[in-house]
């Protein structure tokens, strides 16, 4: 009796192949015929989990892209500040695999550029992850005084920083480091706390600079 595949499973094989195919040779250079070389499987198997064409293997491989970004594990600081330093670190590519997926993810947006069907997916990932940067510089800037243009331009200047980790991860033979990574984006807020006046409305759970609060709780 053949073994069963769960679906599930051998879709994601499908995927991983596909950005296989995409960090060596291109996102122009996938065809079913060089998936089924990478997998191992018969073209018609392809087709059975995709239907006829690449299209639909290309728009599956994008969402599992997108998903992993989301699903990698991060342990969150408490303070609002620093959780803004997580969050890039956490979604900058500091890894091999990482920076493979980055690569086929940049290769997708430029894509998108003349693609309608591919420009809505990665909009609304752009749009989503736009948001998320700024509902947490809002919250690190809770005791500042900033009103809602600057903190819109701010959150662009932060969304600016991950496109840019991502670009340059994309074109390098390496993985990007995490400590770097880190130690931009800290610099980054201090500079931009810096640049707002306290509110006179902070209270003693207000966001507040890391190394501060750390020299705070030495002092005492």
């Amino acid at each position: 009796m053949p073994k069963r595949v769960d679906p599930d499973v051998r879709r994601e094989q499908v995927a991983d192949a596909v950005i296989d195919e995409i960090a060596a040779h291109g996102i122009r250079s996938v065809t079913l015929a060089r998936i089924a070389a990478r997998t191992g499987l018969a073209i018609g198997s392809i087709r059975h989990y995709f239907g006829d064409t690449v299209r639909e293997v290309m728009r599956f491989t994008l969402g599992v892209l997108t998903q992993r970004v989301a699903r990698r594990e991060a342990t969150m600081s408490d303070d609002p500040v620093a959780r803004i330093a997580d969050v890039i670190t956490f979604a900058a590519p500091t890894s091999e695999q990482e920076r493979r997926e980055n690569i086929a993810l940049v290769e997708y947006r430029v894509m998108a550029r003349t693609d309608p069907e591919l420009a809505a997916d990665i909009a609304a990932t752009s749009l989503a992850g736009a948001e998320v940067v700024r509902s947490l510089l809002r919250e690190a800037l809770a005791d500042r005084a900033i009103d809602e243009e600057a903190l819109h331009r701010e959150a662009l200047l932060l969304f600016a920083l991950i496109e840019g980790f991502s670009l340059s991860s994309a074109l390098f033979s390496a993985p990007l480091h995490e400590t770097d990574v880190r130690s931009v984006v800290t610099a980054t807020m201090r500079r931009l706390r810096d640049a707002y006046p306290p509110s006179g409305k902070s209270v003693g759970g207000a966001a507040k600079d890391p190394e501060a609060a750390e020299e705070s709780r030495s002092d005492g």
